[in-house]
């Protein structure tokens, strides 16, 4: 056989069914030229529905569709020197079915494919994409123009960043920080962030913090009892930014946070992640507004979780400048931590 020709289907199964079909047709032919000529590569497909299309950039978790002549003798496959596992039976003098391991390096790599058969050695110029970029947060959610922010994540290969629809230069990256310097005109704007493989958005808008590492507009704060304690830059456990808030209360004690007068007429919603320290399955905690008017009672775990308090919940406010919190375990007390706190756009 000198070449197969495959509609390759889509799931793997069914494709491995037709490959293997196709190599039981095979007659002797294949045996003596897949000995002879040197090795060579003419391309690499991703194995999809339809004909192939030769691709140079690669996804970890596919199966890829090696082409060229000389192949049938091959004893090893790398993937940016990464040694991947194929099955010899999805071999053939002109083919190589392969799947593109998950733990292939992406970054400071070769950016090589490198095969290696009893008749010599080929390499080929191909990329392993990472995977899409996975966004954190980033901080500070309120930056004003000029103010270099951080954000935080993973994956951020030769990273790429739009601050709403305009393109924003970054200043420094590694695989999970980026620092970019905030322009004009961002309010009410998401960060993207992309690399080769694709693009995530931020959770939260330019300008929409309560809590960033710091109290925005911070008004005064303090604890019902003298005795808890209210920490806010407890750094040893956050998930945005460098810090979290830690309040540590006594059983059914409380918190006061005054803030300075805010339109969110913008806004649909009150946001923050919280975690409750005590694995205890009451944990709750009571969010109050309105001057008592409302109470949102909402259970904790020990993970951090997103609340969000629909402002039709608590009587369509225009104006925020205060938020009370009840401890409300009924089990002598809680350390709850809290971070990320703001507002949702509508």
């Amino acid at each position: 056989m000198k070449n197969i020709k495959i509609k390759y289907l889509l799931p793997f199964f069914a494709m491995a069914a037709v490959v293997l079909g196709l190599f039981s047709s095979c007659d002797s032919n294949d045996a003596s030229s897949s000995s002879s000529g040197a090795p060579e590569i003419t391309s690499v497909a991703k194995a999809v529905e339809g004909d192939l299309v030769p691709v140079t950039v690669g996804d970890p978790k596919n199966y890829y569709i090696i082409r060229g002549k000389g192949l049938s003798t091959v004893t090893k496959i790398y993937f940016n020197d990464f040694d991947t596992y194929f099955n010899p039976v999805l071999v053939t003098n002109t083919e190589i079915f392969v799947l593109i391991d998950e733990k292939t390096p992406y970054a400071n790599s070769s950016n090589k494919l490198k095969v290696v058969t009893k008749a010599g050695t080929i390499l080929y110029d191909f990329v392993v994409a990472p995977p899409t970029p996975k966004f954190d947060s980033f901080n500070s959610i309120n930056a004003a123009e000029g103010d270099i922010v951080t954000v935080y994540g993973d994956y951020f290969l030769n990273p790429t960043v739009k601050v709403g629809t305009s393109d924003v230069p970054v200043i420094s990256s590694t695989l999970t920080e980026i620092k970019f310097k905030m322009p004009a005109n961002a309010t009410d704007q998401y960060v993207t962030v992309s690399n080769i493989s694709g693009s995530t958005v931020s959770a939260e808008a330019i300008g929409s913090a309560l809590y960033d590492d710091v109290l925005q507009g911070d008004a005064g704060h303090w604890m019902w009892n003298g005795a808890d304690i209210f920490d806010t830059n407890f750094k040893d456990d956050k998930v945005q930014g460098e810090a979290a808030i830690k309040f540590v209360f006594g059983g059914w004690n409380g918190a006061d946070m005054k803030f300075n007068s805010r339109d969110i007429s913008k806004y649909k919603a009150f946001r923050v992640k919280v975690k409750s320290v005590s694995t205890n399955a009451a944990a709750s905690v009571v969010f109050v507004f309105g001057g008592w008017a409302y109470q949102i009672k909402k259970p904790l775990t020990n993970k951090w979780t997103t609340i969000e308090i629909p402002f039709s919940d608590i009587g369509n406010p225009t104006t925020f400048d205060q938020l009370t919190l009840q401890e409300s375990g009924g089990f002598g007390g809680n350390t709850i931590l809290m971070d990320d706190m703001g507002f949702v756009l509508k």
